[in-house]
């Protein structure tokens, strides 16, 4: 399997992909270790992956540059990424033993009743390439607390990132019987299928989700899909410093090339403010950098997949077509790399699949509206539900709005955020399932009730 630079089209590194014969010795492995991991303290479980935090702290130069060869992402973007992690590592660590330790639920004279928290036992974890620290982190890093042995296998484009993932829990303390790396495209997902893993988690599209969901469905074990979004943010005619709004949207639709499940996709703006939003939006957006990722000063890079650039170009195309107009960018870079433009799209509406259907590129469709009422019925029209956004000076009015919204996450002045205090989750074609939180920890557990009788 050869690894591609996206930014230059070269081939990085060529690297052996399992078949099914090295993932069932590798399942093989982490059955049989899982016991010995789970077995440890779960003190001595969080000074590993501590360890491991820290491990990823002192590498960060290697391991962003990695990152950014082979999916694109601008150096200081892969940076954040890596300490996003890592913020998210201190919090499971901190608030595992709460939410792992057992529970004891009434102590009344003769008889206790407690629940307990057990591992799962060998879990599945098939990745994304987007952004592999992070959401690799939301599973394997509370899966492993919990006790759990883990088969990760990385997107096969941040397949060397995932190696690296590995490379530093080794060295960290996590043996190789607890965490194992499948490698290679969709085929050796299929197989991870056919394995009787305890658990499934995946992070990717709809269309993968519900096959992985459907497939598994007859093993009755736990299955999580984080899938995609179609994120709306509304803007209210009563914001304040339209340049900051404009700025701070812009920035949650383009960071990352557009590249995540809950970055802005959509964007409705009340008529008295749309002139003076949308200038403020495309002058913000003409201010960015576009280049090789491993330059400093760079904010959007390559995509990281050749293939999104023509389902970008057939968006545009379909859009024009139907009426819309160019506010800036529309199609790809001449040079070599899979760039794209920054693209805003002006006077669409819900007959064009920018509006409808999930980009995950650096594109932009703003409408107008005339109200809150109108406002609501198009970001209530999708199939997704992952995260919805109003920016307002009134918290009552974008709390009424986000009420109405069927969305796993809600955001009042703020958009594609994610906090590992609180629960990250999708519903519709977005999934189901919770990571982070208290909700996150214990998803990788199965609950045994005690009913303890004294003699």
């Amino acid at each position: 399997m050869q690894v591609i630079n996206p930014a230059t089209e070269q081939v990085i590194q060529e690297l052996t992909e399992d078949n099914p014969s090295s993932l069932h010795e590798k399942f093989a492995l982490l059955q049989k270790g899982q016991r010995a991991w789970a077995g440890k303290s779960l003190a001595e479980r969080i000074d590993i992956i501590r360890h491991f935090s820290s491990l990823l702290e002192k590498n960060i130069e290697e391991l962003a540059q990695i990152l950014s060869s082979e999916v694109g992402k601008p150096l200081q973007q892969s940076r954040n990424e890596i300490n996003g992690a890592r913020g998210r590592i201190q919090w499971l660590c901190d608030h595992a033993s709460t939410y792992l330790q057992e529970e004891i639920m009434s102590d009344s004279p003769g008889m206790q009743e407690k629940i307990v928290y057990e591992p799962l036992g060998v879990i599945c974890n098939i990745s994304a390439w987007n952004y592999p620290y992070l959401v690799g982190t939301n599973v394997f890093v509370p899966a492993l607390l919990a006790g759990n042995s883990v088969m990760y296998k990385p997107s096969e484009y941040a397949s060397l990132t995932g190696l690296a993932i590995a490379k530093y829990f080794y060295q960290a303390g996590v043996p190789e019987t607890a965490f194992q790396t499948a490698i290679g495209a969709g085929s050796v997902g299929a197989q991870l299928l056919e394995l009787p893993f305890q658990g499934y988690y995946f992070t990717g599209s709809y269309q993968t989700g519900q096959k992985i969901y459907s497939q598994v469905a007859p093993k009755m074990v736990p299955v999580q899909c984080e899938l995609g979004g179609k994120d709306p943010v509304y803007i209210t005619d009563d914001i304040s410093d339209i340049n900051a709004v404009a700025a701070g949207t812009a920035d949650g639709a383009f960071y990352n090339n557009g590249q995540s499940c809950c970055s802005v996709e959509r964007i409705y703006v009340h008529e008295k403010v749309y002139d003076a939003y949308v200038a403020a939006f495309v002058q913000e957006v003409k201010s960015w950098k576009m280049g090789d990722p491993t330059e400093e000063g760079v904010y959007l890079g390559p995509l990281s997949r050749k293939a999104q650039v023509a389902i970008l170009e057939k968006q545009v195309k379909q859009a024009l077509d139907l009426g819309a107009t160019l506010a800036c960018g529309g199609k790809a870079v001449d040079r070599k790399g899979y760039y794209f433009e920054p693209t805003v799209l002006v006077n669409v509406n819900h007959q064009m699949d920018v509006m409808k259907e999930e980009s995950f590129g650096p594109i932009i469709g703003i409408q107008k509206v005339k109200d809150d009422a109108e406002a609501i019925a198009l970001m209530k029209d999708t199939a997704y539900g992952l995260t919805s956004s109003v920016y307002s000076i009134h918290e009552n009015r974008a709390q009424e709005i986000l009420s109405q919204m069927d969305s796993g996450s809600a955001y009042w002045n703020c958009c594609d955020r994610v906090s590992a205090a609180l629960p990250w989750s999708g519903r519709k074609h977005s999934g189901f399932g919770a990571t982070l939180s208290h909700q996150g920890i214990r998803a990788f557990t199965k609950t045994k009730s005690y009913h303890l009788r004294q003699p």
